[in-house]
């Protein structure tokens, strides 16, 4: 279903302002070129990708994960999420290096558990877009993402209609209550419009400054523009010394495409959007079907580990 490991990098490794073929059952291998014999560097997106439908993460891709560290290849987290609400993953995969979140508005140290960089929402601009959104498609149901290592997600009444535990925790709030605290992105959702209709119409709607992307089912967001999951992957990438074509990146809906075009070898889940299918060398098995591992299996094969260099795996 689409619509909706530790790395080795240190936060010293990146230079960031303060503030700113055949893989498994269902899958095969397309586009541009076959998988690297082995990547440099892997990427993976979270919800629908790395994570089971129930958000967790199976044993067969914490070994595969594994694995890849223990050769010396560094994994990269790239999600949506505000980093702030990260911490239960990246606990459960052993995660302790840089992990690009929030599409690409900030870099984070998961070891130090500290935000390196946090590119906030113009609130004028963003309100504007609403405000010319509302007159051209009627009211549509808000929640954003404050600011910050420990930004909150703060819903309107009519957001969180049918999935309230789903989005938990929120805190709820007026539309104008929105605004009382800095702001990284406003998550969109409309109750007859389609997301692919909803997307569209928000971005006619954006204006320059902003940006707009489909994130997950019910999920449209409105960002600050000039960032995406391949911008910060690329800041990343580029502190590690790894070059795009060495990097094999994972994903599954509209805002993984740029990610995708990025990387040098792409994968799309089963379960993904065909907008990212479209544009993936590979499609993997679904996410509930270890998709990310059955891959990472194949490509390394019988890659034997790097010498321990007393970097933690």
């Amino acid at each position: 279903m689409y619509d909706t490991a530790p790395g080795l990098a240190t936060a010293e490794s990146l230079a960031v302002p303060d503030s700113a073929t055949s893989s498994g059952p269902g899958s095969h291998v397309k586009g541009r070129a076959p998988a690297p014999p082995l990547p440099r560097l892997v990427a993976t997106d979270l919800d629908g990708t790395l994570l089971r439908g129930d958000c967790t993460i199976s044993p067969r891709t914490l070994a595969a994960l594994r694995r890849t560290t223990g050769l010396g290849i560094h994994h990269v987290v790239v999600t949506g999420r505000p980093a702030s609400g990260c911490a239960p993953f990246f606990d459960a995969l052993d995660y302790t290096g840089l992990a690009v979140c929030g599409q690409g508005t900030q870099i984070y140290d998961a070891g130090r558990r500290r935000l390196l960089s946090d590119a906030g929402l113009d609130p004028a601009l963003a309100r504007t877009a609403l405000s010319r959104l509302t007159s051209l498609v009627g009211p549509t149901d808000l929640a954003v993402v404050t600011s910050g290592a420990d930004g909150e997600f703060v819903i309107t009444e009519g957001f969180g209609r049918g999935d309230e535990r789903a989005l938990a925790p929120y805190r709820l709030a007026t539309p104008e209550q929105l605004w009382d605290q800095p702001v990284d992105k406003v998550l969109l959702r409309h109750r007859t419009l389609s997301d692919t209709e909803l997307t569209e119409a928000a971005a006619r709607c954006a204006g320059s400054g902003l940006t707009v992307t489909h994130a997950g089912p019910r999920i449209v967001e409105l960002l600050p523009s000039g960032f995406d999951k391949a911008t910060g992957l690329a800041q990343v990438a580029r502190a590690l010394g790894v070059p795009a074509r060495d990097v094999t990146a994972f994903g599954d809906m509209p805002n993984d495409i740029p990610l995708l075009t990025w990387a040098g070898h792409a994968v799309a889940m089963a379960n993904g959007h065909p907008e990212l299918k479209a544009v993936a060398d590979e499609i993997a098995p679904a996410n509930d079907d270890d998709g990310v591992a059955a891959v990472l299996e194949r490509i390394l094969g019988n890659a034997e580990p790097v010498p321990d260099q007393g970097v933690r795996p």
